[in-house]
């Protein structure tokens, strides 16, 4: 496997990441997590990980970093690896859909990129974009369209579109680049930004 190498800045922007597991009690170290160290020692990119097999669990996570942790601000990019259908994720055998996410992040992402895993599709409507984008105050919403199983975001384009991220503040600027570096696997995944 080939690695993508990025240029190793200081960083500016953490990422926090919540992952759907079956069981947080039985875990092993997931391909996400192996990534987010991977990115944290060769991209100089931090991010706080968080596993969860419950709603509450996903709710309570995002409750400690919202008012526990001092940096919060910091942390620019929810990044949301989950399995699921269209515009719906699913825990602990089922599923929940973007409204009821937007709900749960009601007022809570000011400033900040939600960001999709392609374990699940992104295929919102301009009314649902609009929807998720006022009730939770994010930025933007990014994702994909194609759930391919042969290829996995989290190892390939999610790394890049994050580093891209931390050298520039515009997210529609760093869309723009990442298809230019990797058009063709932004094409097969089918990277959307919704804003």
């Amino acid at each position: 496997m080939n690695k993508l190498q990025l240029e190793i800045k200081e960083t500016d922007k953490f990422i926090f990441c919540l992952e759907a597991i079956p069981d947080i009690d039985h875990t092993n170290t997931t391909e996400v997590l192996e990534i987010l160290e991977d990115i944290a020692l060769n991209q100089n990119i931090a991010s706080i990980y968080k596993a969860c097999d419950t709603i509450e669990g996903l709710e309570d996570s995002l409750s400690n970093l919202l008012y526990d942790d001092h940096n919060f601000k910091d942390y620019e990019i929810i990044y949301l690896a989950m399995p699921g259908e269209a515009n719906n994720i699913l825990i602990n055998d089922y599923y929940y859909s973007i409204q009821e996410i937007a709900e749960l992040f009601e007022g809570k992402m000011k400033g900040k990129l939600i960001h999709f895993a392609n374990q699940k599709l992104l295929d919102l409507t301009d009314e649902e974009s609009q929807y998720f984008l006022d009730i939770t105050g994010a930025l933007a919403i990014s994702g994909y369209g194609t759930n391919l199983s042969k290829i996995s975001s989290v190892s390939t384009i999610d790394r890049v579109f994050f580093g891209l991220y931390q050298e520039n503040d515009d997210f529609k600027e760093v869309v723009e680049e990442l298809f230019q570096k990797h058009y063709n696997l932004c094409k097969l995944l089918d990277f959307r930004l919704y804003y």
